[in-house]
C-alpha cells in the first residue's frame, strides 16, 4: 500500500491547469516531456507489483473516459492514505472494502444529482468541456485551436443510427434509459399501438422514460457505438506552429508520390484504386537461386518481366484509375523503378508504402475496396475525388485528395508543432480532448470542475454517513475526507494556501445553493465555476471514483505478497 501511494504522491504535482510537466528519459535517451498521468506512469519504470495496479488503473481510465488519469491515480493514492489509518486502529480490511463500495456508489448517486444535461447539438458547451480538458496540457495556450478542432471531428464521425442489438420490453413500466444515447428507429410501431416516433421524442427530451406498452421490440444503438476515435487520423509534421494545426477536408497521406520517370504529382478528375498486390517481378515461394550463363535466356527473363509488368499496368489503365495507392509489402518490393517508369507512361500518379494499418481507414474515406489481384480491379472498386496533388508540408511532401464523392465519416486532422516533443505533446492532448466529447456522447451531462464536485460530494457523504452506525461511518467519513485531496492539491499546485482554499471551499459549500462553487486557479479565489465555464463530463468524474474504490479495495484485500516460481 505504502509503494503505489508514493506513486500517487509522485505525480500529484501534475494535476490541473497549473500543474507541473514531467521529462521523462529513457534508456536510449529518447525525451517526453508531458503532464498526462497515463504517459508518465506508462512510461516509468515500475517494478513494485502493488504500484504497477496504479500503472493499470490509469490505463483502464484512459480505455474508459480518456482524461482524468492523474485525478484517478491522486485519489486512488488519498484512499489509500486513508485506508492504512484505518488499519492502524484496528478496522478490518473486508469491513474497510465493504464500507468503500457503498461510499462510491452513494457517490455516483450525489454526481449524477449534480449534473447538468447536455444537448449534443450544443457546440459551444462541447468547446467549452473541450477547452477544460485541454486546460491542463502543455499546450493549454493553443486551446481555442484544439478545441473546435476536438469537436468538430466527433460531431462529423458520430453515427446516430448505427442498430447493433435488438431488445424487446415485453413489461409495462420497464425503464428506457436514454440518456446513454438509446434511440429508436421511426420506421417501426407498437404492435397495435402508437408509433415508435412518439415514444422517440419522449425518450430523447427526458432522462427516464416508462414504456407503458407491452410486447414492444426496439432496435436501439448503444452510444458507446456511436463514435470510434479510430475513424480520426491525425497526421504529425513538424514545422509551423500548433497554430498551424487544421482539420483537412479530405484525405491526407503521409506518403510521397512517386517522381520516378517523371510520373504525374496531380491529378484532376481523380480515380483511385487502393491495390494490395505487388508491380514488380514475381519470386518464388522459396529462397532459390537461378544461375543463368547465357545472355539470350537473361535477355528473355528481361522481356518476360517487363511484359508481365505492361500486362498489370495495362489492366489497371483499362480499368479507368488514374491514382495509384500500393500497400507496403513484406516479401518483396511493391514496386519496381521499371514499373514506375511504365506507369508514369501512363499518366497514373502512384502513391508508394501505404501502411497496413492505414487501408482500412483510406477504403472508408474514399469508399473503395482494396484489391488484393489486379483481375478483381474493375471500375466500380474505384473512388473519386476532385483533386490528388502532392503539397509540401514544412520540410517533407504529403499526398492530399481532396473532394471526395459519397465520402465516409471520417477525419482527417494535420497537427503541426515546431519540435518533435511539442507535436507529440500536441497530438496526446488533442487526443484527450477527443475522449471528453466522446463522453459526453455516451453521458450527456456535464458537472463543473474546479473542485468543487469533490467538495460537495465530501459534504453530502459526510452527512450520509452520521446516519450510519458502527464502522461503517468510520470507513464513509475517511471516504469522504480522501476526496478532498482534489481540490488540496488543485490549489497546492496553484501557489496558493491549500488550508484556506479548502477551508473556505468548505464553508461555501455547507450553504444549500453554492454546489458549484470551486477554486478559480487564475484568480486565486473561490468562485462559481460554472460561470467561468469550466465544465468537464460526468462520465469522467464517476469512472475516476469507481476505478479508484475498486482498485483500492483490490489492494485492501491482499494480505501479503508471495513470490513464486
Amino acid at each position: 500500500m505504502n509503494a503505489a501511494k508514493k506513486l500517487a504522491d509522485a505525480i500529484r504535482t501534475s494535476l490541473g491547469p497549473r500543474g507541473m510537466d514531467k521529462m521523462l528519459v529513457s534508456a536510449n535517451n529518447d525525451v517526453t516531456i508531458t503532464n498526462d498521468g497515463a504517459t508518465i506512469l506508462n512510461k516509468m519504470e515500475v517494478t513494485h507489483p502493488a504500484a504497477k495496479m496504479l500503472v493499470e488503473l490509469a490505463k483502464s481510465q484512459d480505455i474508459a473516459a480518456g482524461d482524468g488519469t492523474t485525478s484517478v491515480t491522486v485519489l486512488c493514492g488519498s484512499l489509500l492514505n486513508k485506508c492504512i489509518g484505518l488499519l492502524e486502529r484496528g478496522v478490518h480490511p473486508t469491513v474497510i472494502s465493504d464500507a468503500m463500495g457503498r461510499a462510491c456508489d452513494k457517490a455516483c448517486e450525489i454526481l449524477q444529482s449534480m449534473a447538468i444535461p447536455l444537448d449534443i447539438d450544443d457546440r459551444e458547451a462541447l468547446i467549452q468541456a473541450a477547452t477544460t480538458s485541454l486546460g491542463s496540457k502543455v499546450v493549454a495556450q493553443y486551446s481555442n485551436v484544439l478545441a473546435p478542432i476536438a469537436v468538430d471531428a466527433v460531431l462529423k464521425i458520430l453515427d446516430k443510427e448505427r442498430p447493433v442489438s435488438v431488445g424487446a420490453f415485453p413489461n409495462p413500466g420497464t425503464l428506457f434509459d436514454a440518456t446513454y444515447g438509446v434511440r429508436l428507429r421511426t420506421s417501426y410501431h407498437y404492435i397495435g399501438a402508437t408509433e415508435i416516433k412518439t415514444a422517440c421524442s419522449l425518450c430523447i427530451n427526458c432522462p427516464t422514460t416508462r414504456l407503458a406498452d407491452s410486447g414492444l421490440t426496439i432496435f436501439f444503438s448503444k452510444s458507446q457505438e456511436m463514435v470510434d476515435l479510430r475513424d480520426i487520423k491525425i497526421l504529425r509534421k513538424s514545422g509551423g506552429t500548433i497554430d498551424d494545426t487544421e482539420m483537412v477536408p479530405g484525405l491526407i497521406l503521409d506518403s510521397k508520390s512517386s517522381k520516378a520517370a517523371g510520373g504525374p504529382t496531380r491529378v484532376e478528375n481523380a480515380k483511385i484504386a487502393l491495390i494490395q498486390f505487388c508491380i514488380s517481378p514475381p519470386k518464388t515461394d522459396m529462397e532459390n537461386s537461378v544461375v543463368v550463363s547465357d545472355y539470350q535466356q537473361m535477355d528473355r527473363i528481361l522481356k518476360e518481366e517487363r511484359n508481365y509488368i505492361i500486362g498489370l499496368i495495362k489492366k489497371i489503365k483499362n480499368s479507368g484509375c488514374n491514382v495509384l495507392l500500393i500497400q507496403k509489402s513484406i516479401l518483396r518490393d511493391a514496386v519496381t523503378d521499371l514499373s514506375l517508369h511504365y506507369l508514369a507512361k501512363a499518366k497514373i500518379l502512384v502513391v508508394r508504402d501505404v501502411e497496413r494499418d492505414d487501408v482500412e481507414f483510406i477504403a472508408k474515406t474514399l469508399k473503395c475496396a482494396p484489391v488484393a489481384h489486379v483481375d478483381q480491379l474493375t471500375p466500380d472498386k474505384l473512388g473519386h475525388a476532385t483533386l490528388v496533388a502532392s503539397v509540401q508540408c514544412g520540410a517533407d511532401k504529403m499526398v492530399k485528395i481532396t473532394g471526395i464523392e459519397n465520402m465516409g465519416n471520417t477525419v482527417s486532422v494535420l497537427c503541426r508543432g515546431s519540435n518533435k516533443l511539442v507535436i507529440e505533446e500536441a497530438d496526446r492532448s488533442l487526443h484527450d480532448a477527443l475522449c471528453v466529447i466522446r463522453c459526453l456522447v455516451q453521458k450527456r451531462f456535464l458537472i463543473v470542475g474546479g473542485g468543487a464536485p469533490e467538495v460537495e460530494v465530501s459534504q453530502q457523504l459526510g452527512k450520509w454517513g452520521r446516519t450510519l452506525s458502527g464502522m461503517d461511518a468510520v470507513c464513509v467519513k475517511a471516504f469522504a475526507d480522501a476526496l478532498e485531496v482534489i481540490p488540496y492539491t488543485l490549489a497546492e499546485n496553484a501557489g496558493l494556501n491549500p488550508i484556506e482554499i479548502v477551508t473556505e471551499l468548505r464553508n461555501k459549500h455547507a450553504t444549500t445553493g453554492n454546489a458549484n462553487f470551486g477554486i478559480n486557479v487564475r484568480k486565486g479565489t473561490i468562485t462559481d465555476i460554472l460561470l467561468e465555464n469550466v465544465v468537464q463530463p460526468l462520465l469522467v468524474s464517476t469512472s475516476a471514483l469507481s476505478l479508484a474504490t475498486e482498485c483500492v479495495r483490490m489492494i485492501l484485500k491482499i494480505d501479503d505478497i508471495c513470490p513464486v516460481r
